[in-house]
């Protein structure tokens, strides 16, 4: 017996505004960072809004790889609040990394950004994505970080 392939499918994207970044400094394992999550939008087979509270937080290790670490939540349009913790990484060549933090454009296909999403809600519609795993391919931009969301089948 074999084991079952291991394939994804696109299921929504998170397009998650961002505030200010705040900077706690140098913690001995990296520079802290806290970027708040302002809004933004749901799209796809879910939609709704992300709700203006929460924060993605960042340890940018020597090397300038980001360990991120996201807190918030959306609510969809017909009402279910959904929890997300995603964590994950941002990777790539150092000029255009320290460009992304000037907030200049930057193609998002030069960097390595990856996550896995992890939700919560008590709505019974929204379930489902308490019984899947998911990954996430993100792109910041200056003002916002949009993440494809697919799910593990």
């Amino acid at each position: 017996m074999t084991t079952p392939a291991l394939e994804t499918k696109y299921v929504f994207t998170i397009t998650a505004k961002i505030g200010e970044v705040i900077t706690a400094g140098e913690t001995g394992i990296g520079v802290r960072r806290i970027i708040p999550i302002i809004g933004g939008e749901v799209t796809g087979a879910i939609t709704g809004k992300v709700l203006p509270f929460g924060a993605d937080f960042q340890t940018i290790r020597p090397n300038e790889l980001i360990d991120l670490e996201a807190k918030y939540a959306f609510e969809t349009d017909d009402g279910a609040v959904v929890y997300i913790e995603n964590k994950g990484m941002r990777f790539g060549p150092v000029e255009l990394l320290q460009k992304l933090k000037r907030g200049e454009p930057v193609d998002p296909k030069l960097i390595y950004f990856r996550t896995v999403p992890k939700f919560e809600t008590g709505h019974q519609k929204y379930r489902w994505l308490m019984q899947h795993i998911f990954v996430g391919s993100a792109a910041r931009h200056a003002d916002r970080v949009v993440i494809d969301v697919h799910q593990v089948m």
